[in-house]
């Protein structure tokens, strides 16, 4: 569908919903994201909103051919998973608000079936739909798919990982949408502070989204993690919630924190051979036992050299990255985050005479 052919007629006084889209560099799929949050808000009414973290590629000039409010981060060192959410919701005025990654796109009759969900049942926080990955081969995908994860099954959940949409009126009860420090675990952190406030969050069984994925190498992949501090986040999380009830929500939810904990325990013993009172040879021996134990438990339950390596080695960058994340300092989670306007909802009307096409 081409930017032409949806209306920038809607009124940004009366906005039922808000669409969050938070993007960094995504020239290849943005314009995809852009239109199908459009088609769903024309049944629904009301605004969408690009939360870009300082793209350096073409993101923000495909935006600009559509009829919607674009926000920037105005310092690209503030840039993590935990802004984008935040960023759009300073800006919006939705009464409900729909979190939308910029390597997805919205599915057609979700957002409506949500909507009226959210009416009927004043108790719920949030509700999500199903997400259907298109990047079915990587080495995450087929980890993460083995796994049982009952947040992903239809009724009440524990999180809404992949988006989903929010009241308001929920969101203002714990104090802000997304904590600004987190790398990742953004959508748990807001998922536990909901629920420690007595809210309930849903999931149905209608497809919500489609997701892209990363197409990058796994090990490709894992190297960025941990450039971008991404796989800091854990270790954020757990500091933030630290000295709240929440911190029990966390251990109890998230099953790779234990994982990851496991690792360090791991790594101690291997530094405690050291020090045993053995000669040297038998150290040695020990040492490499217990250096290698874990991989060929894994590939022995995985069926996989291959994918036990990944495990391990994906393991290992991850405690590293917990250790990290907790020795983060933090900024206030709801303090105004720096931004431009780079369109805003009385620049629609001089759209068509912009010189970028409608």
């Amino acid at each position: 569908m081409k930017p032409e052919n949806f209306s920038d007629s809607f009124s940004a006084m009366d906005c039922r919903i808000t669409i969050i889209i938070k993007s960094l560099n995504e020239e290849q799929r943005i314009s995809l994201a852009i239109e199908s949050a459009l088609r769903a808000i024309e049944k629904v009414g009301g605004e969408v909103i690009l939360a870009d973290s300082n793209s350096t590629d073409r993101t923000i000039e495909l935006a600009l051919a559509y009829p919607i409010r674009i926000v920037q981060l105005a310092n690209a060192e503030d840039r993590c998973c935990g802004v984008g959410p935040q960023l759009g919701y300073q800006h919006s005025r939705g009464e409900f608000i729909y979190l939308l990654d910029g390597d997805m796109e919205m599915l057609e009759g979700f957002l409506e079936v949500a909507l009226d969900f959210m009416m009927k049942n004043p108790d719920a926080a949030g509700v999500g739909g199903q997400l259907v990955e298109l990047n079915t081969e990587s080495l995450e995908y087929i980890a993460r798919s083995a796994q049982k994860r009952a947040h992903v099954n239809p009724g009440i959940v524990d999180r809404l990982d992949g988006g989903g949409l929010y009241r308001r009126e929920a969101i203002e009860a714990v104090g802000y949408f997304s904590d600004r420090n987190l790398h990742s675990y953004e959508e748990f952190d807001l998922a536990i502070r909901l629920r420690s406030r007595g809210w309930k969050l849903w999931r149905l069984s209608l497809d919500a989204v489609r997701h892209m994925g990363h197409d990058a190498p796994p090990y490709k992949l894992l190297r960025r993690r941990w450039e971008t501090k991404y796989l800091w986040g854990l270790g954020e999380l757990v500091r933030a919630s630290t000295g709240h009830n929440r911190l029990k929500m966390v251990f109890q939810g998230l099953h790779e924190l234990k994982i990851y904990l496991s690792i360090l325990g791991w790594w101690i013993l291997l530094l405690s051979i050291l020090v045993w009172p053995i000669s040297g040879s038998a150290k040695f021996v020990w040492f490499g036992m217990l250096l290698t134990a874990p991989l060929a438990m894994m590939s022995w339950r995985k069926r996989s050299f291959t994918k036990a390596l990944y495990s391990i080695v994906s393991w290992c960058f991850n405690a590293v990255g917990l250790v990290r994340g907790i020795m983060q300092p933090q900024r206030p989670a709801n303090s105004l985050i720096p931004s431009l306007i780079i369109r805003d909802y009385h620049d629609l009307s001089l759209h068509s005479t912009s010189g970028v096409p409608r």
